[in-house]
């Protein structure tokens, strides 16, 4: 029997956020999607993630215009977002109200399979994604945060894995965003879910360690249902692994991809000019093309990594860059083993280096720390030891029901806010997740005038 293998293309979504800070406008994708309908692949994962802020921050662009623009030249694919749980695509809990508007447009205005995870794989927090997006009639896959740590054992995440299922995933992902997935454990690790769990299995990984496409290759071996690739030109990296290669490299050794190559051609053809033109504009950063194995060594991102460097080189501290990467285990230990994943990865960060900089472990605290202690996030993977918890926020109480049943519906207080320029519950949202940023673009949209600075005229009459 003819081994089946699918592929997800991320190239409008993750490929380009990895690469380029997800500053591709619509304007680029619109004259490829027919030949990438024709590809023959599973998904396109095209929305969600980084694109709705940039939309609206960088590129001017209504975020779900460019969703409904898609799915009108989309035929035969399914089109794929990532969600964050019940922060959606910002980085705090939403009330469920507006969980459930934001996943019923989503699927309304196009989208067919909604990635759902939670950065501290507390499936509480997917709940309410899950049922909506069921009942909206969309496809609901829960992502694990795949992370190393003492705790995060094979076994952890199979145990995880039935669980989600139990919730009521339609599919499941492996999402390994830091690329610290290592063939052998990919194998047992699909192998085990795949005897677990009676649910398709998809693997995510990014290039950034170097080892992503030996990754792929034993994931597949083991039997994954369906790996997240990039088309060459912006593959690699801290993006996936390239689409054709893995393709090939897959049905030489006898699977069956289902994958045109002379259509991946096309794209990759499309797409290169694109990638220079980002290159040359110095948006395309060579760096990020760069192999990093400190990544597998200090079980840290990529991304964290040269975030690091860049704080502590504003400062002048980028001597102490090897001291703050050796107290990010440490915080992270003490934290109860959070996976690094937006927005923990960020908040472990900053912490660590809070910690290097002060010279006295937890002296200062940033607000979201707090919070996460607090319980304010979710249930943290491993119990936060007492002395460590008391030292960040005293005696106070930690919150151990769902975060989000403490938030009263605020869709309403919304809707009224931006009253003014929404026009649509779209608007209305776009407004709930990122106030400033859609206030202005919606302003601009409505009002010729809203940010054209008012010119006072002062006039004086001389009567001497």
């Amino acid at each position: 029997m003819t081994k089946k293998i699918f592929f997800t293309e991320t190239v409008l979504r993750d490929g380009q956020q990895s690469l380029i800070a997800t500053r591709m406008p619509t304007s680029d994708m619109l004259p490829i999607l027919q030949t990438m309908d024709e590809a023959g692949f599973h998904a396109l994962e095209m929305w969600g993630g980084a694109t709705f802020d940039s939309c609206i921050r960088f590129l001017d662009e209504d975020p779900w215009e460019r969703l409904r623009q898609i799915r009108k030249q989309v035929k035969n694919t399914k089109l794929q977002m990532l969600l964050r749980g019940q922060n959606l695509l910002g980085y705090k809990n939403y009330a469920d109200d507006v969980v459930r508007a934001f996943v019923e447009k989503s699927v309304e205005n196009g989208i067919d399979v909604i990635r759902v995870f939670d950065a501290l794989n507390d499936t509480r927090n997917l709940k309410t994604s899950i049922t909506t997006a069921k009942e909206a009639g969309g496809h609901c896959q829960t992502a694990i945060s795949y992370t190393t740590s003492a705790i995060h054992t094979v076994d952890y995440f199979v145990k995880l894995a039935k669980e989600m299922a139990e919730a009521g995933a339609d599919s499941i992902c492996i999402k390994d965003m830091a690329g610290v997935l290592t063939p052998q454990t990919g194998y047992e690790l699909v192998a085990k879910i795949k005897d677990a769990v009676a649910l398709p299995l998809e693997v995510h990984t990014h290039a950034t360690s170097g080892i992503s496409e030996m990754t792929y290759l034993k994931v597949a071996e083991a039997g994954a249902d369906i790996i997240d690739t990039a088309i060459s030109s912006f593959a690699g990296g801290t993006s996936q692994p390239a689409t054709e290669s893995v393709a090939i490299a897959l049905e030489d050794m006898g699977f069956e991809t289902g994958l045109k190559m002379e259509k991946l051609a096309e794209m990759a053809e499309y797409f290169n000019p694109i990638r220079d033109r980002f290159r040359n504009e110095g948006i395309l950063n060579p760096k990020v093309k760069d192999i990093e194995p400190k990544t597998l060594i200090y079980q840290v991102p990529g991304g964290m990594l040269s975030n690091l460097l860049s704080q502590l080189t504003e400062q002048g501290l980028q001597d102490k860059y090897e001291e703050v990467l050796a107290e990010v285990p440490k915080v992270r230990a003490d934290l109860g083993f959070p996976p690094l994943v937006t927005p923990l990865s960020q908040m472990v960060g900053t912490q660590s280096l809070m910690n290097v900089i002060s010279g006295e472990r937890y002296k200062l605290v940033p607000n979201e720390i707090k919070d996460y202690v607090r319980g304010l996030y979710g249930r943290p993977p491993a119990p936060i030891a007492k002395e460590v918890q008391e030292k960040i926020i005293g005696t106070e109480e930690v919150v151990t029901v769902r975060p989000a049943d403490l938030i009263e519906p605020q869709l309403p207080g919304f809707a009224e806010e931006i009253k003014e320029y929404a026009k649509s519950e779209e608007d209305v949202l776009m407004y709930a997740l990122f106030p400033q940023q859609a206030k202005d673009f919606l302003g601009r949209r409505e009002d010729p005038f809203y940010d054209i600075p008012v010119q006072t005229v002062d006039v004086r009459i001389d009567l001497n």
